[in-house]
């Protein structure tokens, strides 16, 4: 893959479909967001399926892409998708914004290398942007989804985290019988234990304090 000036990039692969596909994941980097309405293909070799692969340059329409990163989509998905690039674009990340949506969520993903900064410690930053996202998906509008942010793995992680806190505050409930608090947590994380929690007869869950040290407590079940 060859780069120049204003975005544009020449790349080789056994199609010119891949091609072209491989340089709109390629200009995501530099231009979070951009969409393959806004990415200009020129097709220098067609390739001949027989070892000669084909080579398409692409450049991206910087004037529109400059003006879909400054208006809020009306689709809740889009906007959570815009919000993402300005934000990894302000942070100079290099990385790619996925969203998929669902009847219950939006889920986006940034893809990419070193999105420590974009976690946060203690996830505090990735927080704060799904919150964020959260907000704007739905300004407006009566319907609500989840929104979920993602970036590296980390929710997965986190959820992991999570379970092994729970297990650890139910053992100690049922061994000490009394109420065990755990980390203040946002409102899903707080949802994921206490549907993870949901089986175990022996203890039940409620939640305590106000936003944002808002904690789940487990607390043995009556006899």
């Amino acid at each position: 893959m060859e780069s120049g000036a204003h975005g544009r990039i020449e790349v080789q692969a056994p199609t010119v479909g891949e091609a072209k596909w491989a340089a709109a994941k390629a200009l995501e980097h530099q231009f979070p967001g951009v969409t393959a309405d806004q990415i200009l293909f020129d097709i220098l070799e067609e390739g001949d399926g027989g070892g000669q692969d084909a080579r398409v340059g692409a450049e991206v329409d910087v004037e529109a892409w400059a003006e879909q990163v400054n208006r809020l989509p009306d689709e809740p998905a889009e906007r959570v998708r815009a919000l993402l690039s300005r934000i990894v674009l302000a942070l100079d990340l290099r990385s790619s914004v996925d969203v998929v949506e669902t009847d219950d969520e939006i889920r986006a993903t940034v893809n990419g290398d070193d999105l420590g900064l974009f976690i946060g410690k203690h996830g505090n930053t990735i927080d704060a942007v799904q919150q964020l996202a959260a907000r704007a998906a739905f300004r407006g509008i009566s319907e609500r989804k989840l929104v979920i942010v993602d970036a590296a793995g980390y929710r997965e992680r986190r959820e992991q985290s999570l379970k092994r806190s729970a297990d650890t505050a139910t053992e100690d409930a049922l061994s000490f019988g009394r109420s065990v608090e755990l980390e203040p947590m946002s409102a899903h994380e707080r949802k994921v234990v206490h549907r993870y929690l949901s089986d175990r007869t022996e203890v039940q869950t409620h939640s305590e304090g106000d936003e944002p040290d808002r904690r789940l407590v487990v607390t043995p079940t009556a006899a």
